[in-house]
Parts: structure tokens; C-alpha cells; sequence
């Protein structure tokens, strides 16, 4: 057997076994959709990043990075700023919440925030999650058949259809709990790969760099690749494009499926020290991407050739034509691996979030079915199911239709979806006492009609349209989504609500004074007791 093969035999063993053993820790709804809030530091913070990266890292930002050069990192300085404003600002009082309401889902928190008397805004917050997810998950399904068809010279819908049963499989049995740990798993593959690629590709070809550096090789082959601002410099074209480069990041300012790990954690001390994990990763695996592009371009390419003749479409093959042109058949095989965990590690976490809003928030919640814990967990079981194949179903059908799709734009969609629609809401809801359930509905229906106008019909406009479409969807949809949620919010108030949570958030602030007394004064006996230990 080919020994790429048998290393992604032992990749998909390693996820089949972690599901398995996570099946004995599944015992009601709790354990299947937030590891019955339980998770350490390292697996919530690898997680979450694993699940926030996605197919994209390893396959469309490398793609940029080949493609734009050095304004790529642009994208890079934006998801730093997004993950650190995220754990830093957001995540404590994000997670100190949700256990007091005895939250398990973000429309369950939603629902306690505002203290709603219908089921109007559960309902719809579940409907928005799942059009979303299944449009993202879609993109991962997307990018799973594009991997294995370039690195296997499998058909693509067979290497999608093979990925999509590995990830629905190990989710089955272990549900939330085998995502996070498989998370961990996956995530450290891809820091190995992300770092090892670039160092490699830079000192294994160095008849490639004979004229001079990195820098001097790519601006010989295109002067654009080695200015920050990009083809034609300081522009007003240019300066949009970058604007919504660093937006990006906006999107991990309150997406389900990256809030959903600071429920899962054990307590807000843990969420402290996996800030400084899920940033360090941020910016190694992101800026070692943008890297690997670059370098990919210097290797692959000449002046006179065209960068999607080689590199394929948004140049998003760069990364597996590195890999096949400098490594052996073994660690192809593990590239294959990692390539597919960056995948992976967010299918199986979307899948999951889309599965609790449609059994927990609408089946149990809104038509107020009850069922037996173990019932609930077949049924959770089912519709995980379910919703992966009508997100194989999406993905097939936009591969027939649209063969010049780059994964980048695919996977930006979906991704720009979730985060209009719920990042504002969620921001607001976290940081403002007087944020209301009305200004919360009016938020997310403005950020999810948002992304298809901006996306589809403002860059056709004459004028404004080529701007818009450099500054992408996302930031005036979340733009206007904030203005509409305070608006509504300032013109229909709700002055019992804004009393309950000015009280909650004294309360919450006292807590965090009550820890940082009690660590204090732990950290000190600790120190105390150990120069005992010393003079001793």
C-alpha cells in the first residue's frame, strides 16, 4: 500500500478512536453539545483556534500569500487583533454568563440575556445558525475533495464524499467531546506542518534565491508581491481592500462556534490562560502561511508565467505542489493529514453547533418536546446527520455549477454570514446594559440580509461597486447591524431589562475582584511556603 495512504489510514484510526473513547463520556445533551463544561485550558484554546482556521489557513491563505505577498499579512495582523480583542475582552464575561444562566447553546444564552417571554428570538437566532453553518460547512466539505484530488489524484467528489464520512463518523459516537480532543489533536498538526513548511521551502532550494533574497526573488518575478499595499500602491482601491482584510477578524468577536468553547471550559481562570495560547497560535500558524505562499511563489513560478497556470485557482494548490516538490512520500502523508485536520477541526465543530440549534433550541426549546436524555442524544445523533448531508449536497451542487470557485471566497461567505448576524448582537449584548431582545432581533436580521446585498448586489452598483467589492461584505454589514440593534434598542427600551443587567454586571465585577483577591493571596502562600522549603 502507498505510504500516503497508510499515514491517512492511521490519521482517520487516530479520529475513529478518539470518537469511540468519547462515546463513554456522553450521557445526555450537557455532555454531547459542550463536553459538560469541562475542558481544560489547551484543549479550549487549540480548539477554538483549530475551529477558527479552518480549510482556509492551510489552502486559501497560503493561496494569498502566493498570490498578494506581502499584503497578506494583512489578513494576519486582522485575525490577531479579532482573536485577542475575543479572549481578552469578551470570553470572561462571555463564559461567567452562560453558567449563570445554565447555558448550553448561544440562542440559550441569548434567550436568558434578554429574558424573552416568546420563543421569537431562539427561533430565529437557531434558523440564522443553521443557513450559515451549512453553507460553511459546505466550503469544508469543499476543500476536502479539492485535497484529496490534488494530492491522490482522486476524483474530487469521491475525496469529498470520503471526507465528510471520516468527520461524521467520530462526531457520532463522541459529539462535542471527541471534537475538542480531536481539535487538540488536529490543531498541533497543523502548527508542525504551518512552521515546518517555509523553513524547508526556503533552505532546501537555495539555486532558487541565487539572485538574493526572498524579497528580491519575488519582486523580480512581480514587483507588486513585495509591497504591503499591493498592485499599484497607495490607492483608495487598495486601502478597501486592506480595511476588509483586517475585518476579518471581526468575525471571532462572538461566531457560535468559537463562543461555544468558552461555555465548554472549566471556569474563567482557564479561559486566562488559553488567551495567551489561542494568540501565540494565531500569529504563528497565520504568519507562517503567508509565508509559505510567498516562498511557494519564488519556487514554483517565473515572471513569465501565469500564477493560476501553476498554482491553480487563487493560487490555492501552492501549498500541495510544495509539499509533493520537497518531501518524500511520508511526510506527503503527513501533510495530507494536516491539511485535511485544518478541515476537519472545523467541520466537526460546525456540525455540532448546528446540530444543538436545531435539536436543543428548536426541537426541545422552542416546540417544547421532551424527550429521555438518551432519546435526546439519538435524536442529537440524527440530526448531526442530517445537516452534514445536506451540506455535502450544497457542496457537490456548487462544484458543478461554479468549477472556478477558490476556496477562500467560498469558505469568506459562509464565514462573513455567521459573524454579521451574530458578532454585533453579540458585542453589544455583552457590552451595553441597555441593549434590548427587539435591538438583538433587529441586529441579527440586518447583519444576515447584509451579506448576500453587499456580497451580490452592491459591487454590480457603477460607481461605489469595485470599492465595495475590495472592502468585502463583512464590515459594513456588521456596521450596520450595530446601528440597527442600538437604534431599535434607544427607541424601544426596556428600563426592568437594563436594571437587571446593570445588577448582573456589578455582580460580575465583584466576582472578578472576589478571584483576583483569592489567586492573590494564593499565589503568595505558595511563595511563602516554597522559601520555607528553601531555607530548610
Amino acid at each position: 500500500m502507498d505510504i500516503k495512504a497508510i499515514i491517512l489510514f492511521a490519521y482517520m484510526g487516530i479520529l475513529f478512536l478518539i470518537g469511540l473513547l468519547s462515546s463513554k463520556k456522553i450521557t445526555n445533551t450537557s455532555d454531547f453539545y459542550v463536553g459538560g463544561k469541562k475542558l481544560g485550558y489547551w484543549v479550549a484554546a487549540l480548539s477554538a483556534r483549530a475551529t477558527g482556521e479552518s480549510g482556509w489557513l492551510l489552502l486559501g491563505l497560503t493561496g494569498m500569500g502566493a498570490l498578494m505577498g506581502l499584503k497578506a499579512f494583512w489578513v494576519v495582523l486582522g485575525e490577531v487583533l479579532g482573536v485577542t480583542l475575543c479572549w481578552l475582552l469578551m470570553a470572561k464575561k462571555f463564559k461567567w454568563l452562560t453558567d449563570h444562566f445554565n447555558s448550553i447553546t448561544v440562542p440559550d444564552y441569548l434567550s436568558s440575556r434578554f429574558k424573552t417571554s416568546s420563543h421569537k428570538l431562539r427561533l430565529i437566532a437557531a434558523l440564522v445558525l443553521c443557513t450559515f453553518l451549512t453553507i460553511y460547512i459546505s466550503a469544508q466539505i469543499d476543500a476536502t475533495g479539492s485535497a484529496f484530488e490534488t494530492f491522490f489524484g482522486w476524483n474530487y467528489f469521491t475525496g469529498a464524499i470520503v471526507g465528510f464520512g471520516i468527520v461524521v463518523a467520530y462526531i457520532y459516537f463522541g459529539g462535542f467531546v471527541a471534537v475538542a480532543w480531536s481539535d487538540l489533536f488536529q490543531g498541533i498538526m497543523m502548527f508542525a506542518g504551518l512552521v515546518l513548511l517555509p523553513i524547508v521551502g526556503y533552505f532546501s532550494f537555495s539555486n532558487a534565491f541565487e539572485a538574493g533574497t526572498l524579497l528580491t526573488t519575488l519582486h523580480s518575478i512581480e514587483p507588486a508581491l513585495t509591497s504591503f499595499w499591493g498592485e499599484g500602491g497607495v490607492n483608495l482601491m487598495n486601502l478597501m481592500g486592506i480595511i476588509g482584510f483586517l475585518m476579518i477578524g471581526a468575525g471571532f468577536l462572538g461566531s457560535p462556534q468559537i463562543f461555544v468553547r468558552f461555555i465548554s471550559v472549566k471556569n474563567q481562570d482557564e479561559i486566562k490562560k488559553g488567551t495567551v495560547v489561542a494568540i501565540l497560535f494565531t500569529i504563528i500558524t497565520d504568519s507562517a502561511a503567508v509565508l509559505a505562499g510567498m516562498v511557494g511563489r519564488a519556487l514554483l513560478t517565473t515572471s513569465n508565467q501565469s500564477v493560476e497556470t501553476v498554482l491553480g485557482n487563487g493560487a490555492q494548490n501552492v501549498l500541495p505542489l510544495m509539499v509533493e516538490s520537497l518531501f518524500p512520500a511520508i511526510i506527503v502523508g503527513f501533510f495530507i493529514a494536516v491539511v485535511l485536520s485544518a478541515i476537519m477541526s472545523t467541520v466537526d465543530s460546525l456540525l455540532v453547533v448546528a446540530s444543538s440549534a436545531v435539536t436543543k433550541d428548536i426541537y426541545e426549546d422552542v416546540l417544547e418536546s421532551k424527550k429521555s436524555p438518551d432519546a435526546m442524544t439519538t435524536l442529537s445523533r440524527r440530526v448531526t446527520v442530517g445537516l452534514a448531508l445536506a451540506s455535502l449536497a450544497i457542496a457537490l451542487t456548487v462544484a458543478v455549477l461554479s468549477p472556478t470557485r477558490t476556496i477562500f471566497w467560498f469558505v469568506m461567505f459562509g464565514w462573513s454570514g455567521i459573524a454579521a448576524s451574530f458578532c454585533p448582537m453579540i458585542i453589544l449584548s455583552l457590552s451595553w446594559n441597555k441593549f434590548t431582545e427587539n435591538g438583538a432581533l433587529a441586529s441579527m436580521i440586518t447583519g444576515f440580509l447584509s451579506i448576500p446585498f453587499f456580497s451580490f448586489i452592491v459591487p454590480k452598483l457603477a460607481v461605489v461597486g469595485p470599492y465595495f467589492s475590495q472592502l468585502s461584505a463583512l464590515p459594513p454589514s456588521i456596521f450596520l447591524a450595530i446601528i440597527m440593534g442600538i437604534a431599535v434598542s434607544l427607541r424601544w427600551p426596556n428600563k426592568s431589562l437594563s436594571d437587571y443587567m446593570h445588577n448582573l454586571s456589578i455582580t460580575y465585577k465583584n466576582d472578578l475582584k472576589t478571584n483576583s483577591k483569592v489567586l492573590a493571596t494564593d499565589s503568595f502562600r505558595i511563595k511563602k511556603e516554597s522559601s520555607k522549603v528553601n531555607v530548610l
